[in-house]
């Protein structure tokens, strides 16, 4: 199927779920819990995790001027 048309349906269905009030909304309790959730599941992968500390606070340097 063609993206574009895709991306039609999808934004019907979403306006349609909105009109009859079954969209789902987010607030401030389910936004932090999907947080927790994720930070969870990033913080598995020890070797991801290993390799952000071996980085460690470096960053790239900028140009001067920049």
């Amino acid at each position: 199927m063609d993206p574009e048309r895709q991306r039609e349906i999808a934004r019907e269905g979403s306006r349609v779920a909105h009109e009859r009030g079954t969209a789902h909304k987010w607030d401030s309790e389910a936004a932090r819990a999907a947080g927790r959730l994720g930070g969870l599941k990033v913080s598995a992968d020890r070797a991801h995790m290993s390799d952000i500390g071996t980085k460690g606070g470096a960053k790239p340097r900028r140009k001067a001027g920049s």
